[in-house]
């Protein structure tokens, strides 16, 4: 039997996912982390993107998060995430279309502040994109 951790990934409306895992892949700030059981106590931001989360039956699991902190202890790993929504409630037309209004808003910017905000919106349409190509290539 393989080694496992506790994985607990949650976001400010609710627990999304809380399960032992063999191990975990997520965007932290300075690229992808892997953590796996055993690892040293961590605390750090994480980007908006995919967390993967590799369950014992083999199976992964796919949780989209915006953003948030990364939390290792021993046996747990705690995500917070500011928003964070599983791989199959992803919907790709919604993300495109805040993709493109993200765009627009850069474009026509009229503040420092607006620019800001609609890059990260930018970032935050591109990470769900690419989730949703992820979970597309785990089905197929």
């Amino acid at each position: 039997m393989a080694m496992t951790i506790h994985v607990d990934v949650v976001s400010a409306e609710e627990s999304i996912f809380s399960g032992l895992a063999e191990f975990v892949v997520l965007p932290g700030e300075a690229g992808e982390l892997g953590i796996l059981p055993g690892h040293m106590p961590l605390m750090t931001r994480i980007k908006p993107g995919a967390v993967r989360v590799k369950l014992q039956d083999g199976k992964e699991e796919l949780i989209f998060v915006a953003g948030g902190i990364l939390e290792v202890q021993p046996g747990l790993v705690t995500v917070l995430a500011d928003t964070a929504i599983r791989g199959k409630d992803l919907d790709e037309a919604k993300a495109i279309e805040a993709k493109k209004k993200a765009e627009e808003a850069m474009s026509s910017r009229e503040s420092a502040l607006d620019y800001a905000r609609a890059q990260a919106e930018l970032l935050e349409a591109v990470a769900q994109l690419a989730a949703i190509q992820k979970l597309r290539k785990q089905t197929h």
